[in-house]
């Protein structure tokens, strides 16, 4: 089958960097389903881990955490899918990845592709979804259907788990949306997607939350440059707040956040398949009731750049978009 990988960690410059290959079949076991790769989406988790980490034991790298296709077989365990159903996922980042016409991927982590997306629309969603889901309601606790009257911050919310979480903030609770950007065409898309009021990350955040209705916010979603702006989240947030971050702050004062009493959530979407937690399952349920959301016309899909077919031509550029943080929502590509 063709995939996408390489042998050692690079930086972009190369030319192999990434490398267009050919690897041996895949056979279905236990909880797993073989998946027929359709298209993909590129996240700022491939770019990392493509710079720190190499194959191991002389093998291929293959990268890739969001995908959309069709199953071909199922393992002696599955229960929840069978052949022919398409299914959409985000993966496991200890295992091989969907840069490749075939993937393994364990059914707790699988949920169906919402029907009235194409492929490609559809992969822009699985991980950002899964992401800005667990972030808003497992680690800070947003009410679904209440909050009137509160405010969430999401610093950085242009990109892809911040398109997909205003949406899902704005959509689904009473909350007050308050997103940042630097850039018009930024500012424009998050007003589209639901942002009711957006404000400029290079400012004072907040003299600016302010200057829009309220003396602080009672949650902040921190998705970039966290180490950056942590005195201004500090300084925005209300008593008895909630920070919840996704990024890796070089430098982080835990004890600013003492005076306040603060709470502090770290938000990874792996957690649970790297672990096999006993609720690995709610990641199919979530991604179920986000392709609910998407067929209902509540929630859109974040694509904004589709790069062509999946090769590593393509995949480079997508990278080196990633790494020139100017992305605005999803990249994706599809087919072989």
């Amino acid at each position: 089958m063709k995939a996408v990988g390489y042998k050692q960690a690079h930086t972009l410059g190369g030319d192999d960097v990434l490398q267009d290959i050919e690897l041996p079949q895949l056979t279905a076991k236990g909880q797993d389903l073989l998946v027929a790769v359709q298209a993909i989406s590129v996240n700022p988790v491939d770019t990392k881990i493509r710079s720190r980490v190499g194959g191991e034991n002389g093998q291929y790298k293959i990268l890739g955490w969001d995908a959309v296709g069709t199953v071909l077989q199922v393992g002696d365990q599955v229960s929840a899918f069978n052949v022919g159903d398409r299914v959409w996922y985000a993966g496991d980042v200890s295992r091989p990845g969907s840069n490749a016409e075939q993937q393994l991927v364990d059914e707790r982590i699988v949920g169906l592709a919402p029907n009235n997306l194409p492929d490609a629309a559809a992969a822009a969603l699985p991980l950002t979804a899964l992401t800005a889901w667990e972030l808003l309601f497992d680690r800070l606790g947003l009410p679904i259907g209440a909050g009137q009257g509160k405010a969430l911050l999401v610093v950085g919310a242009a990109g892809g788990v911040g398109s997909i979480l205003v949406q899902l903030a704005r959509q689904l609770t009473d909350v007050t949306v308050i997103a940042t950007a630097g850039r018009p065409e930024s500012k424009a898309w998050l007003t589209s997607l639901g942002a009711h009021h957006v404000i400029d990350h290079h400012g004072s955040l907040s003299q600016q939350i302010q200057a829009v209705g309220f003396a602080g916010v009672h949650w902040v979603a921190s998705l970039n440059n966290t180490d950056e702006h942590i005195e201004q989240i500090v300084e925005s947030l209300l008593p008895q707040g909630h920070l919840g971050l996704i990024d890796d702050p070089h430098v982080f004062d835990i004890k600013l956040l003492k005076r306040k009493s603060l709470a502090l959530h770290w938000e990874f979407m792996y957690t649970r398949s790297l672990f096999k937690t006993e609720d690995m399952v709610r990641q199919q349920q979530i991604l179920n009731e986000v392709a609910k959301l998407v067929e209902a016309g509540t929630l859109k899909t974040t694509v904004s750049e589709h790069f062509g077919v999946i090769n590593a031509t393509n995949l480079l550029r997508a990278h080196a978009l990633l790494e020139s943080h100017q992305a605005r929502g999803k990249i994706v590509l599809e087919g072989f």
